[in-house]
């Protein structure tokens, strides 16, 4: 099995932890907004289009904790690794990073996406 430079690995960790603490404070934020808006509609689109944002955002908060919590456990076994390695992991550990970075590629898509959906929705209510 050949081993993968730790540098590599910490460099995608840091991206996609800063990553998703700037997508949860994204959430808060379409969240504050989705409230202002149903302060001022009460029509019956409205709030069907609220529940489904709703539930949305609740979604992908859900992902963001649990991608994060994947992301410091697979942190927490590379140090683990780096013990026996100063500088080098095993490859299957950086399959899984790659996986998570993966992961997080699809979360930043799936929030974009929402985001714009959002907006689409937000111009015409507020």
């Amino acid at each position: 099995m050949r081993n993968v430079n730790i540098n590599h690995l910490k460099s995608l960790q840091n991206e996609v932890l800063r990553g998703l603490a700037f997508y949860q404070e994204e959430l808060k934020i379409l969240q504050n907004r989705l409230e202002e808006i149903v302060i001022d509609n009460n029509k019956n689109v409205v709030m069907e289009n609220v529940g489904h944002f709703e539930n949305q955002l609740l979604i992908q908060r859900n992902n963001i904790d649990e991608l994060k919590h994947d992301v410091n456990a697979h942190l927490q076994h590379l140090k683990s690794q780096l013990v026996h390695s100063p500088d080098f992991v095993s490859e299957g550990s950086a399959a899984e990073n790659d996986d998570l970075y993966e992961r997080y590629l699809i979360e930043e898509k799936t929030i974009n996406d929402l985001r714009k959906e959002f907006n689409r929705f937000a111009t015409k209510w507020m």
